[in-house]
């Protein structure tokens, strides 16, 4: 239902806007997005009658119809020049920050004089218990200098396949349509990939199975630790006798990160330990970060973002400092960061109820804490340059700032975070940390498929399967030429990214002279894949790179599953012909290079775009959208016929597959909508199958679709709803 209609100006022109309330917001902001270019991220939109800032659905049915709408980016670059070095100065915002959203005055009102109150209770209920507290913080910073340990770092780079994550660093950049990034974005995408393959090699430990015979063990409490493993820092060891063989295993909580790059094996402590060496090895200003609470995790220095950024190895998550609070239901009292250059109090990074946490810092004065963290840290700089001093005080300056920024932020709002993941389900729930089991975003940014690479493979085939009607093979003899492309995909993909060479292998079936008679039908594919044909003096083909390695990277995924696609197709051709080469078998017109916006996603690996980028590798997830939910594609140029789409079902849970939904075009960048194509009660038969729907209304232009999801394959069993994949087909002019 459209509840209201608004006038919104921006610059010198004025545009009608429809607000419809069951879309929300978030759609009426894609709109504006629509008509203006103006991302929703971007957009700063104000009431002209009162000048309220609309920033929400409550903000829009307080104001009148008459809206103006200005770019955050075109206002900032309009500030005075001094203005703009001090705000980059102290927020240090780069390329990844999308703005930071602070409390009403109203709501920082309350909270400075709750904060007020809770300063004056913790003068009666804090002890004078100095030393303790120190206690707690020194022993570490003899941990954090073993990171600068020149052999540990390299016992540490040595466990890792460096080409491996470059790779995938780069490739996850080319996702955004970064093909060319700075050093600095490199370093923050190879970060992030190094968290994901920590995650994934380390392993955690509840109880360690039998060295015996490998069965499950039940802890039997604490034994003395032997020389060799106090020689490794482990003071403490557990004990677990077998459940079938009555063998005692030990479990040594080794404190020493060079023992735990050998072993990979612990708890957070040992997880967090061990990743902070990982990320000094490479270079990264990196902290170790003690939670009084009981949990360990890691900060690093992002020179993409101007600050610090949280990254917890156990959860790899990252930048999501209250996931403690918020998702795991912690109730923080102290978090000290420990570096090799002073120790730091972040408490307020990690909470947004800071009245509530300091009536639980009871050990010690503020005051005292205070002292005792400056104390620490002299004695850590000690041995440090007048410049380098300076630098390390500038910096402690604006972490101060921007910690008083981040407590009265409200950035996290949209975000659902995750219980804890790690560890036992019944150890999780005796410790109050266990949540829902994702990362979400109710509030998703508009995103850019950067997908003309699937369009091109998908456009390639036609050459080739015209060039086997063109020369009478059988379906049978395609798919064995099919199948030889593909062994060479596989032998690519195997390859480090910059040395990528493969020999193009005939088979039994197909000899080398039909090779190379199909040679020249291939040649679109390879350009598609940044690769090319050469042929040595043996007269073996072989296919290398031709251009931008993390081009051809991106792409061999997509050709792949494409090829195992076309050749399933393929093999079904009864009686494969010209009249065969038509729509599904040949996939032409896909639409791509759009921009995208949903109702929700999964973060980090289930945002929207993934359902568009072709590999059977991602997907798109809604963790609400079980009951109903939606995606929206807006063209990057000309409007379109939509004459069929493909959706395909994701890698797991069938009961999340999409049953019924509804598919729209609009002409006017979504101010109102066609229907397209109407289905119920469709049904995914298996993983990764691809169904194919001819658009029932068809002649009718669109600039944006929509697709309205109403319901999954089984919505009493799950909240969610996932897509493997989305392929749009227009009209061929």
């Amino acid at each position: 239902m459209v509840a209201r209609t608004f006038l919104v100006r921006h610059d010198d022109s004025t545009f009608t806007v429809d607000y419809d309330t069951d879309d929300g917001f978030e759609v009426f902001q894609f709109q504006l997005f629509s008509l203006t270019s103006i991302p929703p991220d971007e957009q700063k939109i104000v009431g002209e009658d009162n000048d309220r800032i609309v920033s929400d659905d409550s903000d829009l049915a307080a104001v009148s119809e008459k809206l103006q709408l200005v770019s955050i980016t075109s206002e900032e670059a309009r500030k005075p020049e001094k203005q703009e070095e001090t705000t980059s100065s102290t927020t240090g915002a780069g390329n990844f920050d999308a703005g930071t959203s602070v409390m009403s005055d109203e709501e920082l009102a309350r909270m400075l004089q709750a904060e007020e109150e809770a300063l004056l209770l913790q003068q009666y209920v804090a002890g004078d218990n100095r030393a303790h507290f120190e206690e707690k913080v020194r022993p570490y910073i003899s941990k954090v200098l073993l990171y600068e340990d020149p052999v540990r770092q390299e016992a540490a780079r040595k466990t890792v396949p460096l080409d491996n994550l470059e790779e995938k660093a780069l490739v996850s950049l080319a996702k955004e349509g970064n093909f060319k990034p700075s050093k600095v974005e490199e370093d923050h995408a190879f970060l992030l990939q190094l968290l994901f393959w920590f995650k994934r090699s380390f392993s955690w430990v509840n109880a360690p199975p039998c060295d015996g015979c490998g069965n499950e063990t039940t802890a039997q409490g604490r034994g003395d630790a032997l020389p060799s493993e106090i020689q490794y820092g482990a003071t403490i060891v557990e004990l677990y006798r077998c459940n079938s063989c009555s063998r005692v295993t030990r479990f040594p909580r080794y404190n020493d990160p060079l023992k735990l790059v050998e072993t990979r094996t612990g708890r957070c402590g040992e997880w967090a330990n061990c990743f902070t060496l990982y990320c000094r090895a490479f270079g990264y200003e990196s902290r170790l970060v003690l939670d009084f609470t009981d949990h360990v995790w890691t900060e690093c220095y992002s020179e993409a973002l101007g600050r610090w950024m949280h990254l917890d190895p156990g959860e790899a998550i990252y930048d999501r400092p209250l996931l403690y609070e918020k998702g795991w239901g912690k109730k923080l009292n102290y978090v000290i960061a420990i570096a090799k250059d002073g120790v730091y109090d972040v408490t307020k990074r990690y909470t947004r109820k800071w009245n509530e946490v300091l009536s639980r810092r009871a050990i010690t004065t503020e005051s005292s804490v205070v002292s005792v963290l400056t104390s620490i840290t002299k004695e850590c700089r000690r041995n440090c340059t007048s410049q380098v001093l300076s630098i390390l005080e500038e910096r402690d300056n604006i972490e101060r700032e921007a910690l008083e920024r981040d407590l009265r932020s409200t950035d996290d709002a949209p975000i659902s975070l995750p219980g804890r993941q790690s560890g036992d389900k019944q150890w999780r729930i005796a410790r109050s940390e266990f949540g829902t089991d994702s990362l979400s975003s109710s509030s998703c940014t508009v995103r850019i498929c950067s997908d003309e690479h699937v369009t091109k493979i998908y456009n390639a085939f036609s050459s080739i399967l015209h060039k086997f009607v063109e020369d009478s093979l059988t379906a049978s003899k395609g798919v064995e030429v099919l199948k030889i492309l593909r062994a060479t995909v596989v032998d690519l993909k195997k390859l480090p990214y910059k040395k990528r060479r493969a020999s193009l292998k005939p088979n039994s079936v197909v000899g080398t002279s039909l090779v190379h008679q199909l040679l020249p039908s291939f040649k679109e594919l390879l350009n598609a894949l940044s690769l090319k044909s050469e042929r040595d003096s043996n007269g073996i083909l072989s296919v290398c790179l031709a251009g931008d390695p993390v081009q051809t990277a991106l792409a061999l995924p997509v050709a792949l599953h494409a090829l195992d696609e076309l050749i399933s197709d393929l093999s079904k051709c009864d009686n494969f012909s010209k009249g065969s080469l038509s729509f599904p078998l040949l996939r032409l017109n896909r639409i791509c290079s759009g921009a995208v916006l949903a109702s929700g996603e999964e973060l980090p690996f289930g945002i929207a775009t993934a359902a568009f980028d072709g590999t059977r590798m991602s997907k798109w997830e809604e963790p609400n959208g079980a009951k109903g939910c939606w995606i929206m594609y807006k063209l990057s140029a000309n409007m379109q016929e939509l004459v069929a789409y493909e959706l395909m079902s994701a890698n797991d849970a069938p009961e999340r597959d999409p049953m019924d939904w509804v598919v729209e075009g609009s002409n006017d960048g979504g101010l109102s909508w066609h229907v397209l194509d109407e289905r119920r009660s469709e049904m995914f038969d298996k993983r990764f199958r691809r169904k194919t729907y001819n658009v029932k209304s068809t002649g009718f232009l669109s600039n944006m679709f929509r697709f309205r999801f109403l319901a999954v394959r089984d919505v009493k069993s799950t909240s969610r709803l996932q897509v493997g994949s989305i392929d749009l087909y227009a009209k061929q002019n």
